[in-house]
């Protein structure tokens, strides 16, 4: 009876309240009693009621006008080709990018036959992607035909066949030797090393002796030669090799360029093309090693003489 009575008031109040409000003209809003806030809080619940009395109002905010002007120039057109737009420039700059997608199209080639198995036919679609890929940028500056946008190309072919399909194509070679598990942290290192190394690339200064890190076609390289030659190494030493020469790309270690190596004196050449001729796997090993410690040692000794 307690009970029923007290839920009695509250609806007489609550019907007193809005008669009180509509006999008010102009006044769209019912403004609660004040003195009955606390005990209805009480009884029904403070997150309730406060829902409750939030949801009675309802702003409308006016629409804002813009505060800066809008630009109505209309939009300029980059060229993707700076300077003269011949037909003799144009066709250059078509053979230059025709190499980049030959590259992107290997790339994918790569990737394919890796699913089916053919590790290494595909590892050799990789080397003739890292070809093309040196041959575009020769061709771009013999041909005086460098872009902007030939360079942006040929950062995405190259994320695409060295930052994706060499990790694949080392994935399908290491099937049933590793756990699936370890194969796929190791190439999954690889894509994100490549993708960092190459977008760094893109926005650091260049400097004509040294790369900063392995470069990703040259990792890419390695790995295909790898594939492609059969290393005679574990598969855990495998993914070792592999998750290490990811590390490698993103390194801060100073690595010759290829123009450097070129103009070593010709003795040195002569132990990689013997060795190469006794045992090719044992020699490429070692050139490869040889390699990647190269950096720090580099590092080492430009902080000496500093």
């Amino acid at each position: 009876m307690r009970r029923s009575s007290t839920f009695a008031r509250q609806v007489l109040l609550v019907r007193v309240g809005r008669r009180d409000v509509d006999a008010v003209p102009g006044n769209d809003l019912v403004v609660p009693d004040h003195r009955y806030t606390d005990r209805q809080r009480r009884r029904y619940g403070r997150d309730r009621f406060d829902r409750a009395e939030v949801e009675a109002v309802v702003p409308v905010s006016p629409a804002l006008a813009p505060t800066s002007p809008v630009d109505d120039a209309p939009p300029m057109s980059i060229p993707l080709l700076p300077g003269d737009r011949t037909a003799a420039r144009r066709m250059k700059f078509a053979v230059v990018n025709a190499c980049t997608l030959s590259s992107l199209m290997l790339g994918m080639l790569a990737i394919f036959l890796a699913m089916q198995g053919e590790v290494r036919v595909a590892a050799l679609c990789l080397i003739a992607c890292v070809a093309f890929d040196g041959l575009d940028g020769a061709l771009a500056r013999k041909l005086g035909v460098a872009s902007p946008f030939g360079a942006q190309m040929d950062s995405l072919a190259d994320m695409c066949s060295f930052g994706l399909a060499a990790p694949v194509v080392v994935y399908a070679s290491l099937a049933g030797s590793v756990p699936p598990a370890a194969a796929a942290v190791a190439c999954a290192l690889v894509a994100a090393c490549a993708a960092i190394r190459l977008a760094r690339f893109n926005v650091s200064p260049k400097d004509g002796r040294f790369f900063c890190g392995v470069p990703t076609t040259m990792a890419a390289a390695v790995l295909a030669l790898t594939v492609a030659i059969g290393l005679p190494v574990s598969g855990l030493v495998m993914v070792g090799g592999v998750a290490l020469l990811g590390v490698a790309m993103v390194s801060s270690f100073p690595y010759a360029k290829v123009a450097r190596l070129v103009k070593l004196p010709p003795w040195l050449w002569l132990a990689p093309v013997i060795g190469a001729l006794v045992d090719i796997r044992l020699t490429f090993a070692l050139v490869v090693v040889g390699y990647l410690v190269s950096g720090p040692l580099l590092w080492l000794h430009q902080r000496h003489t500093a």
